[in-house]
This record gives C-alpha cells, sequence and structure tokens, in this order.
C-alpha cells in the first residue's frame, strides 16, 4: 500500500496491480473504497470513454472490487441461506447478482455478484468498502466444514465492455459464446483466468477475473489490440454514468443499510419464496405493507444537472432526495436516480422540482432505463 494525501487527512490507499499502467497513460486517480483508482485518463476524458463503450469496447479496471470465497460442504446451500436470491435457480457456470442484507433491518449490507462453481464452491464479488464485512457476517454464520476465505487482493478484475468486446476477446482466443450471467474458464499470456458474461454498463460485456500476479500481461494482451478494436481505456467516472443511464443502483447512494431492496426496486434479487435469508422477516413485511418511499428515475426537462443529496419537491412539499445524479453523455440531458415518497401517487411522466444550489429546476419522472443499449 501506498501513503497518499487528502485535503483532511493522510490516508493509506490500496493500489491495483495495474497501477502502473494508468499511470503512464495520465490517468487521474481517485479513492474507491479505500482504493486509488483510475478516473479517467488523459487524452480522453469522461464524454470520450462513455462513448467508446457505447459503440465500440472500453476496459476498465475493477480490481478494487472486493472477491470471497467459499468452500466446503454445503457451500452453496449456506450462501443461498444467507443472500437475498436463490441459488437453486441456476446452475453451476453460472452467476448471480443477489444482496447481503442486515438481518434486523433488511437494510442492504451489500449487493454482491455470486459465482456458482458447485455445491461446495462460491465465488462471491462484493463491492470494494463492503468486502470485510460482508466476509464478516458470513464467517460468523458459516456451519463446521464451510470455509469463507477473502481473496480481495489475490485477484485484478478488468471489465471489457461494449458491442465489440466479444471480438476483441474472442480473436484472443477468449470464450466468448456463454450466455448472459454466466463463466467460462480461459486462458491469456499465460494467465489461466475466468471470464464472465457479466458488467455494469448495459451493453454487451465480459468480467475477466485474473490472478493478481498474470494482470499486466493479460492488460498488455488487450492493449496490443487496441488500433483493430478502437480499444479506449476507460475510468470509473465513465462507469458511473453508463451505470446511471442503465438505472442500475449504486450501493451507498441507491441501496445502503439505510435503504432496502423492497425500496431501491431490487426486489427482483430476492427469492421470496425461499425459507431462508437475512432480512427475510422484515422484508416479506415491508413488501405486504408498501414501502414508504421507492426509488424512481428523473430526466431534466432543462438544463439542469442533479446530484446526489439535492431535494426534490411536489410544489411546496419535500417528497425525495436525489441518490445518483448526473449528465447523461448519450441523451445530453441530467438524469437522476431519486428516492421519492409514494404518497402522494406519482405517476410517470409528472413534472416535480429538483433543488439545485437554491435554484429550482424541473425534471419528469421516468422508469429506468434512460438509455437503450445497442447490444445485450
Amino acid at each position: 500500500m501506498t501513503e497518499v494525501t487528502s485535503d483532511a487527512a493522510a490516508i493509506r490507499l490500496r493500489h491495483s496491480p495495474l497501477h502502473e499502467r494508468h499511470t503512464a497513460l495520465g490517468a487521474k486517480f481517485a479513492p474507491f473504497g479505500g482504493w486509488e483508482m483510475p478516473l479517467e485518463y488523459a487524452g480522453g476524458g469522461v464524454l470520450k470513454e462513455h462513448t467508446a463503450v457505447r459503440t465500440g469496447v472500453g476496459v476498465f479496471d475493477v480490481s478494487h472490487l472486493g472477491k470471497a470465497r467459499l468452500t466446503g460442504p454445503g457451500a452453496a446451500a449456506f450462501v443461498n441461506a444467507c443472500l437475498t436470491n436463490d441459488l437453486g435457480r441456476i446452475g453451476p457456470g453460472k452467476a448471480q447478482y443477489t444482496l447481503c442484507c442486515d438481518e434486523a433491518t433488511g437494510g442492504v449490507v451489500d449487493d454482491i455478484i455470486a459465482y456458482l462453481h458447485a455445491d461446495d464452491h462460491v465465488f462471491l464479488i462484493p463491492n470494494a468498502a463492503n468486502t470485510a464485512e460482508v466476509v464478516r457476517r458470513l464467517r460468523a454464520a458459516a456451519p463446521t466444514g464451510v470455509v469463507v476465505t477473502d481473496e480481495h487482493e489475490s485477484y485484478a478484475v478488468l471489465a471489457v465492455q461494449g458491442p465489440r468486446s466479444a471480438e476483441l476477446l474472442g480473436a484472443l482466443g477468449l470464450p466468448t459464446e456463454h450466455d448472459y450471467m454466466s463463466f467460462s474458464a480461459g486462458k491469456l499470456a499465460g494467465a489461466e483466468l475466468t471470464v464472465c458474461r457479466t458488467g455494469y454498463t448495459g451493453e454487451m460485456g465480459y468480467e475477466l477475473v485474473v490472478p493478481a500476479e498474470h494482470a499486466v500481461a493479460v492488460w498488455d494482451a488487450l492493449f496490443a489490440e487496441a488500433a483493430a478494436y478502437e480499444l479506449r481505456a476507460c475510468g470509473l467516472a465513465a462507469r458511473d454514468t453508463l451505470r446511471t443511464e442503465m438505472g442500475y443502483p449504486l450501493h451507498g447512494q441507491d441501496l445502503s443499510l439505510e435503504i432496502t431492496p423492497v425500496q431501491g426496486r431490487s426486489g427482483w434479487a430476492v427469492g421470496w419464496d425461499k425459507p431462508a435469508f437475512w432480512g427475510r422477516d422484515v422484508l416479506l413485511a415491508e413488501k405486504a405493507a408498501g414501502p414508504r418511499r421507492t426509488l424512481r428515475g428523473l430526466e431534466a426537462v432543462d438544463r439542469a444537472i442533479p446530484r446526489p443529496g439535492m431535494a426534490v419537491y411536489a410544489g411546496d412539499t419535500r417528497i425525495g432526495t436525489v441518490t445518483s445524479g448526473t449528465f447523461s453523455p448519450t441523451k445530453k440531458q441530467g438524469i437522476a436516480l431519486a428516492l421519492i415518497d409514494t404518497e402522494p401517487k406519482l405517476a410517470d411522466g409528472e413534472v416535480l422540482d429538483v433543488d439545485i444550489r437554491g435554484r429550482r429546476a424541473q425534471l419528469r419522472l421516468t422508469r429506468p432505463p434512460f438509455v437503450q443499449p445497442s447490444v445485450r
């Protein structure tokens, strides 16, 4: 780890194994969940990087994401009794979006991708800032024989996203024909890696889980094809605009310990008929009663750009708060996700006000995604 300095205090941040590659590309860095990661690159910037993913192919270093492995007899059944989604719906070689919720409140500790290898082997990718807490909770509940291993720094993760992503990876000899939310083994630059048909952009794409010691070789192999496929290195700022255009939630903003899956419109990732998962009773009660607030989409009527924390009004009554907001490079307008009170009942298309630094701006309620991906 490297000592870096913020305005407030010295903070020790972890570095990706690709940090030197990012520095060579003129990356602007920012802290993400305890890691110093590229925000954007010189010569590109958010708009060009965003467009590359929507029209061609971009690669993100998301090695800050957590990695945890559960092994031993009944490991999959144990995970299924803890996390919200139903692993029984999928088989080995498949991945599933799921949530780790608090037993007492139903709030979201983290959202996670679970990779089912076998009944005795599940690999999890949580968010960087929440990995230690997810691992702690799983270890505390694990039965004898189930081992929970924190592998946060053992692997790098490269997200290759965009309509030409399959073409690029196929040219490098990696598997690309597997279905969405599934994974296959591959080999590139001497490294055994996992090719996951997943991503956070809404476009056709893959995430490569690579042993950390091979990350540079795999990155270099991808960029050896940069000219042929117009590959662009993309920072996490573009990843945020891409996911917001799709209406994908970000933990800590659109989901959190204070925001349940019912409020965050993530009930589709809950196995409601399962006999057990953390937070089941309180979430079933909230679902039956109806939540007091829900996550809604907003599109700017004028040139306003909403940002997290801004108040949402219906007339003079405050009815919500923006949780994610940005300028959409695709739509060329401001877009947002906001937690809106369920009373009064507001229909899509109604115009609300958002307080933007003391000025009221009009935004229209809509249902995400804000942008349809070109390829899925």
